[in-house]
């Protein structure tokens, strides 16, 4: 897909989407394929599909450090990102560079902001697991009093799953499951023998608890002229074949083939216009990365997908007479309620019995446990609840780094594969509190001038008692299996890293309370749409991508509706 710049800076557009990321590109092909000439604006560097996956194969002992990369410079200019799991040599350009693009936290209260500036964001390097919200999950805040009820319920959102689902390819497996509803899915990947064995071993010990296969945005067949996934390697060096999703290879060239998008890379979004005598948004201001240029965007309408933190930063930085803490923002909800799902509590152990047994390639998925506390009966000392990600895997020579062995000994040794491990990985859901919060820090500027945003995070008691239980039942399902030399764990883990954040534009019924309506149109700005992560009133305890495609497809065809209707001009 080649890009095409603008050259025509005063031209209006029918639409302008921020962010080419998996919302901005849903956007992005949604309003093209209905006709509207486009405008998508990436804050970040071009980056094509195949041709800029520089070292998507090359193995690890070919880079100078192994593919662990220069650790002073991490620790110089990549030490926020260098957390991330899909971060190293053969990872390092496409994340940004810590030093150059800053921002503020209390040192007391660190939050890990996980960013990648280029065309495709994050959808480059993400883990691609897609699980569905139930009716629980849109009923919760309702039924315990935390949050803002949410405008929509299950029935209003489960045709877009479909919808979406359909186009990206989903592998998994159909179980039933009421708290996690099932979808459109292509054939699923296999459990291996271990997994196998650890999921019987549940169904005989537990009521409550059911493990499946994940449920991946990964073909297992070839799928809308993308190649089925053939376990090549690590998926966040980039995929050529398109087996796994992203808008850089799918849902941004089928916006491309309409003959109706253009791409502009480079273009860092500073604020939204505001028209005060029609009361609409005329458009986008904008700051040109390269040359550090000021251009003005028109269009029609306007979607901001730029990311929960990327679009609380644009909409608090759009100030005017109309709305002095920023466009859509009378609610005070702007920048409020930041969520992120804690994780890294668990448990691992060794399985025995399947030393003659062993597995073929790099399956880029693993397990998942859906959610079973406070689903029927409700815990004494938490609400909402929590899921288990992981996997069965043997051993491999790294296990070499624990041993005393040397020479032919260690080599005898790590010929053979090592034992078995089984490993419980919780996700869990945060409550929305208005205490997390993002503002901008005059304080400090970024290279263009303008204030960074300062993150206010932290994790809850409910999330550190949600995280406690983690290990607990992780390793009473280890227990339930056999396993051997059982080690729970509680990793550190900040808000953030996760990269699950969500918030700081909610969805909700009150304009006094929320930033959005069900359609996730502003209630302040009705040509002005937020369809990231940003409009989310609670968390859940799913990956949440899937949910932001399903609401950004859902807007599209509300705006192009309401755009037939003259609504919206």
């Amino acid at each position: 897909m080649k890009n095409v710049y603008v050259s025509t800076p005063q031209d209006e557009y029918d639409a302008i989407v921020v962010g080419s990321g998996i919302s901005g590109g849903w956007a992005a092909k949604e309003l093209c394929e209905k006709g509207f000439k486009t405008l998508v604006l990436e804050r970040g560097k071009n980056l094509e599909h195949v041709k800029d996956y520089y070292y998507e194969h090359t193995p690890d002992w070919e880079f100078k450090y192994r593919g662990l990369g220069d650790q002073k410079l991490y620790e110089k200019e990549y030490e926020v990102q260098s957390q991330c799991y899909a971060f190293g040599e053969a990872t390092q350009h496409y994340f940004v560079n810590d030093k150059e693009d800053p921002y503020s936290t209390d040192p007391d209260k660190p939050f890990t902001w996980i960013r990648g500036y280029h065309v495709g964001g994050r959808s480059i390097m993400w883990g691609r697991q897609v699980y569905r919200w139930s009716e629980m999950d849109f009923e919760a805040n309702a039924k315990d009093g935390h949050g803002v009820d949410w405008p929509i319920r299950y029935k209003d959102i489960a045709p877009w799953y479909d919808y979406v689902e359909k186009f990206v390819g989903i592998s998994g497996k159909k179980e039933g499951y009421p708290q996690l509803p099932d979808g459109q899915f292509l054939p699923a990947m296999p459990m291996n023998c271990v997994e196998e064995h650890v999921r019987d071993s549940l169904e005989k010990k537990f009521t409550d608890r059911r493990m499946t296969i994940g449920r991946v945005a990964i073909l297992t067949q070839a799928h809308n002229g993308r190649a089925a996934c053939h376990y090549c390697g690590p998926c966040h060096r980039g995929c050529s074949t398109g087996s796994y999703f992203s808008s850089l290879s799918s849902t941004l060239p089928a916006a491309a083939n309409t003959g109706n998008m253009t791409l502009r890379p480079n273009s860092i979004v500073h604020s939204v216009i505001y028209d005060p005598t029609r009361k609409r948004a005329s458009g986008v201001r904008v700051i040109d990365a390269v040359t550090k240029e000021v251009i003005e965007f028109h269009g029609k309408i306007v979607f901001l997908c730029a990311s929960t933190l990327g679009t609380a930063k644009i909409l608090l930085n759009s100030t005017s007479p109309e709305f002095p803490n920023g466009i859509a923002n009378t609610s005070g909800a702007v920048g409020h309620y930041l969520m992120d799902h804690p994780f890294k509590a668990g448990a691992e152990g060794l399985v025995e019995g399947y030393e003659d047994k062993y597995y073929y390639g790099y399956r880029p998925n693993g397990i998942y446990v859906p959610r079973f506390r406070n689903v029927n009966d409700q815990h004494p000392d938490f609400l909402r609840g929590y899921g288990f990600q992981g996997s069965a895997e043997r051993k491999g020579w790294t296990r070499g780094l624990e041993t005393a062995a040397l020479g032919t000994d260690l080599k005898g040794q790590l010929r053979n594969p090592g034992p078995w491990k089984m490993r419980f990985q919780g996700f869990g859901e945060c409550l929305p509190r208005y205490d997390n919060h993002v503002e901008l820090d005059p304080d400090t500027l970024d290279a263009w001038g303008m204030p960074v945003l300062k993150i206010n995070c932290t994790w809850g008691e409910n999330e550190i008692k949600l995280r406690k239980d983690m290990q607990i039942t992780a390793a009473e399902m280890l227990d339930a299996a056999g396993a051997k030399s059982i080690e729970t764990y509680e990793n550190e883990n900040p808000p953030g890293l996760g990269i699950h954040e969500m918030g700081t534009a909610r969805m909700g019924r009150d304009p006094k309370t929320s930033v959005v309506n069900g359609n996730c149109q502003t209630h302040d700005v009705s040509n002005l749409f937020i369809t990231d992560g940003s409009v989310m009133a609670s968390s859940a305890c799913q990956n949440p991508s899937i949910t932001y495609m399903a609401l950004t497809a859902r807007a599209c065809d509300f705006a192009y509706n309401e755009m037939k209707k003259m609504n919206l001009v």
